[in-house]
């Protein structure tokens, strides 16, 4: 059974520290003791740690030592419209579990008024949830969730392989990602409100060099769509398909 992996703020000297909830979860619900190890990653690298205390909202390692990297993985991210939020921290987690390095809230003409200001005010939680998700997925990094953007600006993004999420007229997701080779041919993918793109908002997606994908005939949630096309795109390079 594989360890149990905790993300500590840093570590010193041969040395990390856990505290508040997620320290208490240790101590309380898992009772935890001195001389039990995990893994505990600075959000850089990955270390086999002995516990050293615990008490209450306190956990202290000492560092055994570190544990090889993992592979390089390919660089994605989802640049998602505002949507109702419980199902915007659903693609969160899942996003997160399937390895995205990067999300970005952004702002369309569909989304409900007033989420974008009070998406500021969720990011704490947002990067919790992705923490949360990365520990028990066993990443050794934690995705970028970044601040809300405005359409025109996530356009910007600079990845190489830039796809739009589209309907069924758009060619076939698969179709495209014979081209991605490397990790360094990193991958953005954005993806739509409930009801879709605007004509103008299509427009300006098209104007900026965007490759519009399909996911088939069948009409998905936004959030259900983000994370389907992300399983394929990972999916694919894995196995291989992509290189």
């Amino acid at each position: 059974m594989a360890r149990r992996r905790f993300f500590v703020q840093s570590i010193e000297r041969g040395h990390a520290k856990l505290y508040g909830d997620e320290a208490a979860h240790l101590t309380r619900v898992l009772r935890v003791e001195a001389g039990r190890v995990f893994e505990i990653s600075d959000n850089q690298r990955v270390y086999l740690a002995e516990v050293e205390t615990a008490c209450k909202d306190l956990v202290a390692f000492r560092i055994v030592e570190e544990i090889a990297p993992e592979p390089v993985r390919l660089h994605t991210s989802v640049l998602a419209a505002l949507i109702k939020f419980e199902h915007f921290e659903w693609m969160i987690e899942k996003a997160t579990e399937l390895g995205v390095e990067t999300i970005v809230p952004v702002s369309t003409e569909r989304s409900e008024r007033g989420l974008e200001s009070a998406a500021r005010k969720r990011l704490d939680r947002w990067r919790r949830i992705a923490r949360e998700a990365s520990e028990q997925s066993r990443r050794a990094r934690m995705p970028e969730i970044d601040e809300p953007a405005v359409l025109a600006a996530a356009l910007s993004n600079s990845s190489r392989y830039r796809y739009v999420l589209e309907e069924s007229s758009a060619p076939a997701i698969l179709s495209v990602l014979p081209e991605i080779r490397t990790p360094r041919d990193q991958v953005a993918l954005l993806v739509g409100p409930e009801g879709g793109w605007t004509d103008r908002e299509r427009a300006e997606i098209h104007a900026a060099g965007w490759t519009a994908v399909s996911l088939g005939p069948l009409i998905l949630r936004a959030e259900t769509a983000a994370i389907a096309a992300l399983a394929v795109i990972h999916a694919a390079w894995n196995s291989g398909a992509a290189r």
